[in-house]
């Protein structure tokens, strides 16, 4: 127990949760709130493991309250001090930060606030405690304690590893003998003994809670059709708040953009905006003006929202461990919260080539975090089994309501391929990790393996012996070891079972694609053709025909048959559905649209499709141009091709490209007067005519048609000319 003489009175122990309830409206303390309050009360260290929602800040927010002086939080996050003072200050309680958004005047204002006793709670960055000019105004208070928040921050095996973190030590001794707790919302035996290690809390009382989420629902679905199947989960969702993970600022911008096109409420955060549109971002969320941010994960740490009902990672998290945090988010009301992550084997070896240049130590730890996210991605066994096991709790009996506890998942006997693993691990005489374990089994072995281990389960493949040892560490079987972290060992399960083996079944794991994306699009191109309804393609193009002929134009000016194959897969019953279909956009729905939602509603109706299937269409943001808003401008001013091309830096061919980019989306340009510049009046009229004849626009055959009298740009220029004057 640390001497200091911020000891609490008994009495004031007697009157926890009337205090309690004065300052935060609770009649009754949590799981083991009121325990560890009383702990850090006494003057005495503490390290809490508690999982978001289940009431962390509590823990040093109401004995910063009732003890003499101020504590100081140490915090991560610009926007969590924000998030978590605005809170305190809302219920009459006095607290404040200092960070670098402040200004000097600011700062000063804040700390005289600490000088005459206004500010019992202060939330600080680990950057700013460690300036020598705020260690010496700290040492002039009275602290009462130091909280670190986020503690997980501390650890080069936390999934949020941050440098500032690991020299808190020397600059807490800095400021004498105060208690400390350290608080986060996930750790590992690894990363507690870490923070443990750096604090110097290691004969501190470690107060932790169970990891079970009872009210979160986990699922894991392969990345194919990502941007589909996104679209398609948080329309379900509508009304609803919602977290989506991205690894990067450019796929969080797109995915704001994706879903804002898609008729939701979403707002992009990351660390690339400016700090003030950060906070209106996040108050925008908090404030449910918006329904969803986009966001990479440092979005949501500490924020109080309580009833985000879905979070969902669009991109592999880097650990286990960060998965969990960022779930966490979603369902602290209690409430039932969906978690969904995309998968995809490819991001996980993306990880592992960003991770080239780093050291040999840090590709290790890299490799091993995200051999443990691929392990519960590809496992079949209940979800949460598996992430209570990854924080060593385990359990028998699966949740019952993840979605591979709802699924029908193939049974393979277990007994003898459990027991040579085991054997297997018993015999590498903890040498081994998972991976290099897999191996050897197989056959691929490891320099350090024993003879006897080698290819013994060569035959039956490394997915069959993945999925064995992680169910094997799933059933308590084998541990990891903290030190050297991820050798397996066997425990005391595991070595009754050698002695006396039993009959048991495993779950076979799942199948997931190598590739997402690119490939994932091509595959889905290929089925959609196998999709269209046919008989509603053939009742929209005689619709078409008819609609030609009363226009006098040709058929592909009204729609072209993939615009077509669209509505059939797609059925837009309003014009806003469909502008959204390929080649379409607003010109042509203005013009010829009506009778074909008219056609395609009747034809719904009819033969009763159901309405979720009319929303499975997912609107494509418009092609991306930076040179757009340049381009229209300088056709509205009437300048020639050559000079923008120039101011552009490319080359006559390209500008048309674009010019056909932005014309094609739906925007009406008049180049009327580069064809003039180009062509005599008579020529313009064949080849005007030339399209109103054909059956299509393709420009090949009509260079085969005029047989080089024309050069491709001036047929692409005068195609181009017909489409805004026919077809908008």
């Amino acid at each position: 127990m640390k001497n200091i003489s911020t000891m609490i009175k008994s009495s004031q122990i007697g009157e926890l949760v009337n205090s309690l309830e004065h300052f935060f409206g609770y009649s009754s303390f949590r799981g083991k709130q009121e325990e560890i309050i009383r702990h850090l009360m006494g003057g005495q260290d503490t390290v809490v493991i508690m999982p978001t929602g289940a009431g962390k800040s509590l823990c040093f927010q109401l004995p910063a309250l009732l003890l003499e002086g101020t504590a100081i939080v140490v915090s991560p996050l610009i926007a969590l001090m924000k998030n978590q003072v605005d809170q305190l200050v809302a219920k009459g309680i006095n607290a404040g930060f200092l960070n670098s958004s402040l200004s000097r005047a600011e700062v000063t204002k804040v700390r005289q606030d600490v000088l005459e006793g206004e500010i019992k709670i202060l939330y600080v960055a680990p950057e700013t405690l460690a300036k020598a000019e705020n260690l010496a105004f700290f040492r002039k208070i009275n602290l009462s304690f130091i909280a670190i928040d986020e503690a997980h921050c501390i650890s080069e095996w936390g999934h949020d590893f941050r440098p500032e973190y690991r020299k808190l030590r020397l600059v807490v001794e800095e400021l004498g003998n105060r208690p400390i707790i350290a608080l986060t919302a996930t750790a590992t035996t690894k990363v507690q003994k870490d923070i443990q290690r750096t604090l110097g809390l290691e004969e501190a009382k470690v107060f932790k809670t169970s990891f079970h989420r009872e009210n979160l629902y986990y699922e894991v679905v392969p990345k194919l059709e990502s941007k589909q199947k996104l679209v398609q989960f948080v329309r379900k969702r509508k009304g609803q708040s919602g977290i989506i993970y991205c690894l990067s600022r450019k796929k969080v911008e797109e995915l704001a953009e994706l879903l804002q096109v898609n008729g939701v409420k979403a707002l992009p955060y990351h660390a690339g905006l400016e700090p003030t549109q950060r906070i209106r971002h996040q108050d925008a969320f908090l404030n449910e003006e918006v329904e969803v941010v986009t966001a990479t994960i440092a979005f949501g740490m500490g924020i109080d929202k309580a009833d985000v009902r879905y979070v969902v990672h669009y991109d592999v998290p880097k650990s286990l461990e960060g998965y969990y945090q960022e779930t966490g988010r979603a369902g602290r009301d209690g409430n039932p919260a969906h978690c969904m992550m995309l998968f995809s084997k490819d991001d996980i070896h993306k990880f592992e080539k960003f991770n080239k240049g780093k050291s040999a130590s840090e590709r290790e730890n890299v490799r091993l975090l995200l051999e443990e996210m691929s392990g519960f991605a590809e496992s079949a066994v209940c979800r949460t089994r598996q992430l209570l096991s990854y924080f060593d709790e385990h359990t028998e009996e699966g949740c019952g309501h993840c979605d591979n506890c709802e699924r029908e998942s193939g049974l393979f006997p277990a007994k003898d391929s459990l027991a040579l693993a085991l054997n297997a691990v018993e015999l590498s005489a903890g040498r081994l990790v998972f991976g290099e374990l897999v191996s050897a089994i197989c056959g691929e072995g490891h320099e350090l393996a024993n003879e006897s281990i080698f290819g013994e389960g060569r035959e039956k493949g490394k997915s069959h012996w993945e999925a064995v040892l992680r169910q094997a560490i799933i059933g308590d079987f084998i541990q990891r070891e903290v030190e050297p972290y991820g050798i397996l060992t066997l425990t005391e399960t595991g070595k009754k079972f050698l002695a006396e083996p039993y009959a048991l079944s495993f779950i076979q794991p799942l199948e997931y694609p190598e590739k997402c994306n690119e490939e994932a699009q091509a595959v889905r191109g290929a089925q959609e053709v196998c999709d269209v309804d046919q008989v509603l393609l053939s009742k929209l193009k005689a619709l078409r025909l008819k609609v030609a002929g009363q226009r006098n134009v040709p058929e592909f000016v009204v729609f072209q048959d993939d615009s077509l194959e669209a509505m059939c897969r797609y059925f837009p019953t309003t014009n806003d559905a469909l502008v959204q279909i390929h080649g379409v956009g607003a010109g042509k729905a203005r013009k010829f649209g009506k009778p074909f939602i008219e056609l395609v509603k009747a034809y719904v109706e009819e033969n009763e499709i159901l309405v979720e299937d009319l929303q499975a269409m997912v609107c494509t943001q418009p092609t991306k141009s930076k040179n757009k808003v340049f381009v229209i401008r300088q056709i509205d001013n009437k300048v020639d091709f050559e000079e923008i091309a120039e101011s552009l830096e490319m080359d006559l061919p390209k500008l048309i490209e674009e010019v056909e980019h932005i014309c094609f989306a739906g925007t009406k340009l008049d180049i009327a007067y580069y064809a003039d510049s180009l062509l005599d009046e008579e020529p313009q009229e064949e080849i005007y005519q030339y399209f109103l004849e054909s059956d299509t626009d393709c420009i090949e055959e009509a260079l085969e048609e005029f047989d080089g009298e024309y050069s491709e740009e001036e047929l692409r220029v005068m195609r181009l000319k017909f489409f805004a004057e026919q077809a908008m």
